[in-house]
């Protein structure tokens, strides 16, 4: 008899924290995404500024908000672990949060972000990079940065809507540079 297995420790529970997340923000009507799973400018002196700035990432607005990003995440996130470490691939997300979260902070005062797609992002550009040498650029990286990050400065300049285009172009750069980080590590 096959069992089940928790496979990607890191991936699944990044995945069933958010889940819980948006429960809760849906039984407190809304308080915790604002007051937890948010983050924007506030003062340093309070401690739930240091919870907003990580715990962004859990925060989801709706269903959707939620399933479109953890498809892409459960997709690329398992084999991601796999090659890189849960250790590893926990410091990316910690890393995505807080570059995210102080760019939003800085750039944009007055508007809150959450959501898990600066996160997605970097997954994206870490997996384009997984596998390659050291002394090469992978073509797939260039492809894939031209068609996400292409298109999401493309869109911060001609749509107006709630997508942070900003937080995927750094999740992005982060997943990235971590990619070409930990592949010159070998």
């Amino acid at each position: 008899m096959k069992r089940i297995r928790y496979n990607s420790p890191v991936v699944l529970t990044f995945a069933l924290l958010s889940l819980s997340v948006l429960f809760l923000n849906r039984m407190t009507g809304g308080w915790s995404n604002l007051h937890l799973f948010s983050v924007y400018r506030s003062s340093p002196a309070d401690p739930l500024f240091y919870i907003r700035l990580f715990g962004h990432v859990w925060g989801h607005a709706n269903w959707e908000h939620y399933s479109s990003n953890m498809v892409l995440l459960l997709l690329s996130g398992p084999m991601l672990e796999e090659k890189y470490g849960s250790a590893r691939l926990c410091a990316i997300i910690a890393i995505t949060a807080v570059v995210t979260g102080f760019a939003q902070i800085l750039l944009f005062p007055g508007v809150a972000l959450l959501g898990a797609s600066g996160v997605v992002f970097a997954f994206i550009l870490l997996s384009s990079v997984t596998g390659s040498e050291q002394n090469e650029i992978p073509l797939t990286l260039i492809v894939i940065a031209v068609i996400y990050l292409g298109g999401q400065i493309y869109a911060g300049f001609t749509t107006s809507d709630n997508i942070s285009n900003l937080t995927h172009i750094l999740g992005g750069l982060v997943g990235g540079v971590c990619g070409l980080s930990l592949r010159s590590a070998k």
